[in-house]
């Protein structure tokens, strides 16, 4: 477990969680938000993000923490992960998340709204096409969370 993609509808807890991840093995955490988003909330173009994570997934080890919904572009990521975790909390639990930490726009709450109906399938579909091979996990309670963490072995060579 070196290169790890870690999914969800926002507010699931993702950036926590790739924290947490990085606690117990020491892979660094890349923050894909901070890639994408520029300070005017432009959206990157396709092309670019492509660009952007080919560049990222180039490192020899990585937690990329991040799902850009219908910006996304996942099979640069998923090609390049050995492990896969979707984040599949309900609803309630990201939304009060959400409220907690910031101020989001409508686009955000739509797609939060409709992430297990429209989104979850495409994610788990993008999964199969092109990260096969990777070991997959979906957690979809805080008690799973804390049971994969207290299992994360800790790699070699990696500072722990």
């Amino acid at each position: 477990m070196k290169k790890i993609v870690i999914l969800g509808r926002g507010g699931a807890g993702k950036s926590t969680f790739a924290r947490d991840l990085n606690a117990a093995t020491g892979i660094p955490v890349v923050e894909l938000d901070q890639h994408f988003w520029p300070p005017d909330l432009t959206p990157l173009s396709r092309v670019r993000w492509v660009a952007v994570q080919e560049e990222l997934t180039r490192a020899p080890a990585w937690i990329m923490d991040g799902d850009l919904g219908p910006y996304d572009v996942l099979q640069v990521r998923l090609r390049a992960a050995d492990t896969v975790v979707v984040l599949d909390f309900p609803l309630w639990r990201c939304a009060w998340r959400a409220l907690r930490r910031s101020r989001e726009n409508l686009a955000f709450w739509r797609w939060m709204i409709g992430y297990r109906r429209r989104s979850l399938p495409l994610v788990i579909a993008a999964i199969d096409e092109y990260a096969s091979s990777a070991r997959v996990e979906v957690l979809r309670t805080p008690h799973a969370v804390e049971a994969f963490l207290h299992t994360a072995p800790l790699e070699p060579g990696l500072p722990g």
